[in-house]
């Protein structure tokens, strides 16, 4: 009998599933275990991620159902359909945002004596204080839109906060106007007042307060919030373009003026004013989001930097451990001569990297600094490196993905930058984004010319790899140096390598290599041989991959994937993915490194990479997956899987319903892998700080720290890690 792995049944829809990824991180928000501000700022988290949703894939869904595209995606559903469920969904969900924030966050901080307060419940003297501030400081910034004959609707900026209105001529009620006014993004949404240290009123609750002063002679009879969300992605015809840069900076004043596809109102909105916000914004009824609180919750990771006294209510701070022989005071690049070093961070200091990027500017023997930029800080130590290199007469070269979404206009704004600091800046392949993590250093050295290198799962972005976990490896290795030579030729010139010795390279290079391992394990696993892959990404949503994946279950293979996101494929199919265990961990920090590992027939083998299993990661990326080679630097990264797989706090494991359900801990010891590691990076700080006996350069030993009661049973096949 014939199986069809590819039978739409076996597949969850791409936009469903990140839709209940953002529900994880919603129990997060609810989760009474977190510190209360954390909680908040989770919640906060929630609205960030569903605008760039909105503004991207259910925009995307928009656009394909505008025009009947009729191709269903794997899970069978077409863009209307999809369009359809996704805002039945996510209406489901904003119920939920804002049941958390009034029932249960709110009440709580107030039990702390924070309070965001409603107009009518200020004192005399912030009452004053507000009517003040209004006058002095908001008035002067507001600009009141008035809607008529001779002045049209306005256009409606994305993402910006709004308050419709409903007025007539005082003295006569039959007078029916309407105006908008935009809340100054300038001024923070919530507002301390006097009187208390912990109390605020929202920014547009003042606004509607006085916002009668604005319309003088006439009469407000209606006041609600409103906030359009619109189409944001880019849209770079690359082969019809002569100048990248010039066109990425066209399409960024472009993208303002999207289609809407969310309008969120206050709820209590009258139907006529909100017959005319619909009607002018053109949003379908099922765009239509009535809100139960304030309109967009991302204010909420600001609010918690305002409140003060309550330390006690984040998580504690945390500074990962220094990486021996990459400090400041050392040599870099004996340290990495000496031996290869495996990162994790945030545990792991992201200040090797910059140390490295730093002394190789400075250094006299360095001849050129190859790099990819995909996302930076907006005051990246390493920017400033490599123009530091640049005018000490080093080759620097430097790709910069000036179409990295929602980071284009800082990233032109980079590249324009190095170029004025004397870098050869490069824009990557014509109809591909760069996204993979590469530095290459060209030395020379005594014994001749060497290549340092540093390859990561995670930006060079200083600030995000201090919640983002990724790895990254720093190496020397001959063949990988030659590789990393042909790929930035790929990238700057006309090369196409032939082949490659250590390293895989996207488009298709990743995708055929993981098939050809999976038919490796699937051939071992009918010869009865021992038979799994590990596997840990922030999403996998393409479906040969998943087809894939499904066969080698059928053969028989044994999988164990970490899946932070999305996840279209599905569990326990009788016959097809009884053998394939999805966990998602949520937590602190950002799930955010790739790791790939294989039984390879008692030979294990795991590499570490930039890609997601996702369709645009492995056709339309270039991305780069390296093996840790060093065996117990190796055996390090699979402790780092285990640890992550044995976690019962925050992780969620995916059931044959679609849902996922957190592990039932009863006879188990409590086991965060963040905090696992956590402690680990403290012990190392401590270490270091007390004794000299481990030399700097040193390469350490990792063990998972597991309970006896958290080990697999004897009679479980659960790999050789477990």
């Amino acid at each position: 009998m014939t199986i069809n792995f590819n039978d739409p049944q076996n597949f969850t829809n791409r936009e469903l599933s990140w839709l209940d990824f953002n529900a994880r991180v919603l129990e997060e928000a609810r989760n009474k275990a977190n510190p209360l501000l954390e909680r908040v700022r989770f919640l906060g988290i929630t609205q960030s991620n569903v605008d760039e949703f909105f503004m991207v894939r259910v925009a995307s869904l928009a656009k394909l159902a505008a025009v009947n595209y009729p191709k269903p995606d794997a899970s069978g559903m077409t863009a209307e359909e999809q369009l359809l469920a996704v805002n039945a969904k996510a209406h489901d969900q904003v119920i939920k945002q804002y049941s958390t924030l009034t029932r249960m966050l709110l009440p709580l901080l107030a039990n702390l004596n924070v309070h965001l307060k409603p107009i009518d419940q200020l004192t005399d003297k912030q009452h004053a204080f507000i009517e003040n501030y209004f006058n002095n400081e908001i008035s002067p910034t507001i600009t009141p839109m008035a809607v008529d004959s001779s002045r049209p609707f306005p256009f409606i900026g994305n993402n910006t906060l709004n308050i419709a209105l409903r007025l007539h001529k005082s003295g006569d009620k039959h007078d029916k106007r309407f105006a908008t006014v935009q809340v100054p993004e300038i001024f923070p949404r919530t507002v301390r007042l006097p009187g208390a240290d912990n109390e605020f009123v929202m920014l547009e609750d003042i606004i509607k307060t006085f916002i009668g002063n604005l319309f003088m002679g006439y009469k407000v009879q209606e006041t609600a919030n409103y906030r359009v969300i619109r189409d944001m992605d880019l849209d770079v015809a690359e082969e019809d373009t002569s100048d990248l840069l010039k066109e990425v900076e066209h399409q960024l004043k472009k993208r303002e003026h999207g289609g809407a596809v969310r309008l969120e109102v206050e709820s209590g909105i009258s139907a006529p004013l909100l017959k005319r916000l619909t009607t002018a914004i053109k949003v379908p009824a099922y765009a239509v989001y009535s809100i139960g609180g304030p309109i967009d919750l991302t204010f909420l990771s600001k609010w918690t930097k305002q409140i003060s006294g309550h330390d006690d209510q984040k998580f504690p701070a945390f500074k990962g451990a220094p990486v021996p022989g990459m400090g400041r005071e050392d040599d870099v690049f004996a340290t990495i001569r000496d031996h290869d070093i495996i990162m994790q961070h945030p545990y792991d200091s992201f200040d090797a990297v910059t140390e490295l990027i730093r002394q190789a500017s400075l250094d006299d023997e360095v001849l050129a600094i190859k790099m990819t930029l995909y996302r930076v800080s907006a005051n990246s130590p390493i920017i400033k490196s490599l123009g530091q290199a640049a005018q000490n007469g080093k080759q620097v070269t430097v790709l910069v993905e000036v179409k990295a979404r929602f980071d284009e206009e800082n990233n032109v704004h980079w590249a324009q930058q190095l170029e004025k600091m004397g870098c050869h800046v490069i824009y990557g392949l014509i109809g591909l984004k760069t996204h993979c993590k590469l530095t290459l250093i060209v030395r020379r050295e005594p014994d001749g010319i060497r290549r340092y290198m540093h390859m990561g799962t995670g930006n060079y972005n200083d600030v995000t790899a201090h919640f983002y976990t990724d790895m990254g490896l720093l190496t020397t290795n001959t063949d990988m140096g030659v590789d990393a030579s042909n790929i930035f030729n790929m990238l700057s010139g006309y090369s196409e390598p032939p082949y490659f010795h250590q390293l895989h390279i996207s488009p298709d290079g990743i995708r055929e290599f993981i098939n050809a391992k999976l038919d490796q394990e699937i051939a071992n696993a009918k010869a009865g041989k021992e038979a799994w892959a590990e596997m840990k990404m922030n999403s996998l949503s393409d479906s040969a991959m998943i087809a894939k994946m499904y066969e080698a279950s059928h053969a028989g293979v044994k999988l164990r994937l970490i899946v932070r996101g999305i996840c279209c494929l599905n569990v326990g199919i009788p016959g097809i993915s009884e053998n394939i265990t999805v966990h998602s961990i949520v937590g602190q920090y950002l799930e955010h490194s790739r790791i790939y590992a294989f039984a390879n027939g008692g030979d294990e083998q795991l590499y570490l990479a930039s890609a997601d299993l996702m369709t645009r990661n492995l056709n339309r990326r270039v991305e780069l997956l390296f093996p840790i080679l060093n065996e117990a630097l190796r055996q390090h990264a699979f402790d780092i899987f285990t640890t992550m797989w044995h976690d019962n706090v925050k992780t969620r494991v995916l059931q044959a319903d679609r849902t996922f359900t957190r592990i039932d801990r009863r006879g188990l010891e409590p086991l965060n892998a963040q905090e696992t590691f956590m402690r680990q990076a403290e012990q190392k700080n401590h270490a270091q700080h007390m004794s000299t006996g481990h030399l700097p350069g040193t390469p350490h030993q990792f063990h998972p720290m597991l309970s006896p009661k958290n080990q697999a049973k004897p009679t479980q096949d659960r790999g050789p890690h477990a």
